[in-house]
């Protein structure tokens, strides 16, 4: 007679010998026969009947046997799929403020010095420097100008008064001007004839000369002295202080949510490593949160905008010039009438024979005084100082490093 075995995992068994397939078979139940449930007994009697798991003799105790096997294997394969739960093995340090960087391992001191990043954070995440010294002022060139480049412009514009002095009062005037951009040679325009009237008065009483005048390009300026160090802007300064941040890959979770993991070895111990600080970072110059309360600046480099300001000159001032004007009776300049060396300080007013002939005249330069110029410029400007501040709130319980 066939007989049917469910395991102690409680399988259902179908079988057209051992009833329904809805009901189970259990042959060590003291209460023989089909049953509507998995049968309870989970342990075989120590004498089990034969064909029965736990039988005594026969193959049904081998069969049960490997089947107990069996589920020890199946269970203890579940047991290796349940992952450990790992912890922080570092430091736990309350979590960043918005807008702040992860807490990272800050190392702080001497150019000299600066340390690998440790095997926990092995990476560098920032360098930075403070206490910058800047180096001596520097000397720049003294200034000095060249003297102006300067003409005497002789006068053009010349005038016969019919009375004395020139241009008495309703005193009528006849011009004796020189063509335009006149360079004092002779000429004979505007001649006034001998004898010439004006309202019924002789035209030629007084001659009336315009001033010359000075004109200037002005001055060249010029570097007078040079300074002995002319390479003084190669020097840029220093830091005294460098700074270092190392940080590392994603740590476990600390059992607090309102910490973070950090690096500390070795492993275990809360605290970061020897002459390291736990630090958060944000660019610029900022004020540190409460949990992260001691505040470091560091800067990126330095920005050199130092040179020296060009040289340049004053208007000139102190010009002067001197002239010999000559007037002549005929058209030549042979037959003088007049001369009177006029300056550039006014102009000139002088007689002349009553009603005689001006016919030409003629302008020499005397003397000439270009003036001088007030040199200015050659001083130092621009600055260098350090640029892209970053700031560091480093944890209060880590230990400031020496």
């Amino acid at each position: 007679m066939a007989v049917c075995c469910a395991s102690a995992l409680g399988l259902g068994v179908a079988s057209s010998g051992c009833g329904t397939p809805t009901t189970y078979f259990c042959p060590w139940d003291e209460d023989e026969g089909p049953k509507g449930t998995p049968c309870e007994a989970t342990e075989p009697p120590d004498a089990g009947g034969a064909g029965g798991c736990g039988g005594g003799g026969g193959d049904g105790g081998d069969a049960c046997a490997a089947e107990d096997d069996t589920d020890a294997a199946i269970a203890s394969d579940f047991g290796d799929l349940i992952p450990s739960v790992e912890v922080c093995a570092g430091q736990c340090v309350p979590k960043e403020p918005l807008g702040w960087s992860e807490p990272a391992l800050l190392w702080i001191g001497s150019p000299d010095a600066v340390p690998s990043c440790p095997a926990t954070a092995p990476s560098v995440g920032y360098e930075g420097y403070a206490d910058f010294a800047a180096p001596v002022p520097h000397q720049c060139p003294a200034c000095a100008c060249d003297p102006p480049e300067a003409t005497c412009e002789v006068p053009a514009e010349w005038s016969a008064y019919a009375s004395f002095p020139c241009g008495g009062p309703e005193a009528p005037a006849i011009s004796f001007a020189a063509p335009e951009g006149w360079d004092g040679t002779c000429t004979s325009a505007n001649a006034v004839e001998a004898g010439r009237t004006c309202d019924g008065a002789p035209c030629v009483q007084s001659l009336a000369i315009q001033a010359p005048r000075v004109v200037s390009a002005g001055c060249a300026p010029r570097v007078a002295e040079v300074p002995e160090s002319p390479d003084e802007f190669a020097t840029t300064g220093s830091f005294a202080i460098v700074a270092r941040a190392c940080t590392g890959n994603a740590s476990p979770p600390c059992a607090d949510p309102g910490m973070t993991c950090t690096p500390a070895p070795p492993s275990g111990d809360a605290a970061p490593p020897e002459g390291f600080l736990t630090c958060i970072h944000h660019e610029g110059e900022q004020d540190c949160p409460a949990t992260y309360p001691d505040r470091y600046v560091f800067y990126a480099g330095v920005e050199d905008t130092r040179g020296c300001a060009p040289c340049g000159c004053t208007e000139p001032t102190g010009a002067t010039c001197s002239v010999l004007a000559s007037a002549f009776s005929d058209e030549g300049c042979s037959q003088l009438v007049a001369a009177q060396v006029i300056t550039a300080a006014a102009p000139d007013c002088g007689t002349v024979a009553t009603g005689t002939a001006l016919g030409s005249k003629s302008v020499s330069v005397v003397s000439l005084d270009p003036g001088r110029c007030e040199a200015f410029g050659g001083e130092p400007v621009g600055s260098i100082a350090p640029t892209a501040a970053a700031t560091f709130c480093c944890h209060r319980t880590s230990a400031v490093p020496a």
